[in-house]
């Protein structure tokens, strides 16, 4: 399959035009859309501190929302600017400026990283660096799983570039009627929820869950935890490490969520039929 660029290809929004083959079809060219993926560097104070493939796109809620996730931050006024800016090897860089009291932590945090990494945990010297502590969750919240269906069928709305492309997920905020407010997409999961993150703390959004289009392993519980969500919905499965951190946190999260479905695995009290 010859996938070379053709002289009329062009970037929007997040989604490249690119020529192709299909089976069947072996000597036709067809005009297709796909998804853009570009490594986003996040450096803080003028130090690179993660490089994560990204969707181009509500970036700055990225940079907030990844910030909050991971604890480097516990509210988006503890950052005094963000730039963006294109590096020389073709990615992006995020300069996040800190506030003193938040990079020194950070800085104390960095002296236990093995280096560099474009995921959560790879580069810890020791397990127990994975598990950062979580305050529980109080219980605050409670959402009608009869609303959940409605739900569902405006999760699609979010994903301009998915539409197009089949390749995103997303991540969205849902009020108690079922009600979705907004959120983000991103070809990564754990992006399209920091985004979505990063969107919440510039709202008053608060009552409600976040619906994510994926599958909810460890990482996503632990950052909606972080961040104050106290129910979580994902539309595939859960992991068995999922399901321990959400009980320890107490954190509701509900996989398998198809119209008339919904697996319950954890503090069921804020969820009424």
């Amino acid at each position: 399959m010859d996938n070379k660029r053709s002289e009329n290809q062009q970037a929007t929004n997040g989604t490249t035009r690119i020529d192709v083959r299909q089976k069947h079809h072996l000597h036709t060219l067809k005009v297709d859309w796909v998804a853009e993926e570009v490594p986003v560097a996040l450096v803080y104070n003028g130090i690179s501190h993660v490089v994560m493939m990204a969707s181009p796109k509500d970036l700055e809620n990225f940079a907030i929302g990844f910030s909050l996730s991971e604890g480097i931050i516990t509210s988006p006024q503890e950052i005094r600017d963000i730039d963006t800016a294109t590096s020389c090897h073709g990615g992006i860089e995020l300069h996040i400026e800190l506030s003193s009291r938040r990079f020194t932590e950070l800085k104390a945090r960095r002296r236990s990283m093995a280096g560099r990494t474009g995921c959560g945990i790879c580069g810890t010297e020791q397990i127990s660096e994975i598990f950062r502590p979580i305050t529980p969750l109080p219980f605050t919240h409670t959402f009608s799983l009869t609303c959940l269906d409605q739900a569902l069928s405006q999760l699609s709305r979010l994903q301009d570039i998915g539409s197009l492309t089949g390749c995103t997920h997303a991540a969205g905020w849902i009020d108690t009627d079922g009600n979705l407010l907004g959120g983000c997409e991103d070809v990564g999961r754990h992006v399209a929820l920091d985004k979505l993150l990063g969107m919440r703390s510039k709202t008053d959004w608060q009552q409600g869950a976040v619906l994510v289009s994926s599958r909810a392993s460890y990482e996503m519980v632990q950052k909606s935890a972080n961040c104050g969500v106290e129910i979580l919905f994902a539309v595939s499965a859960a992991t068995s490490l999922a399901i321990e951190v959400a009980e320890k946190c107490n954190l509701t999260l509900v996989g398998f969520c198809k119209p008339g479905r919904a697996t319950v695995y954890t503090h069921p009290q804020r969820l009424t039929d």
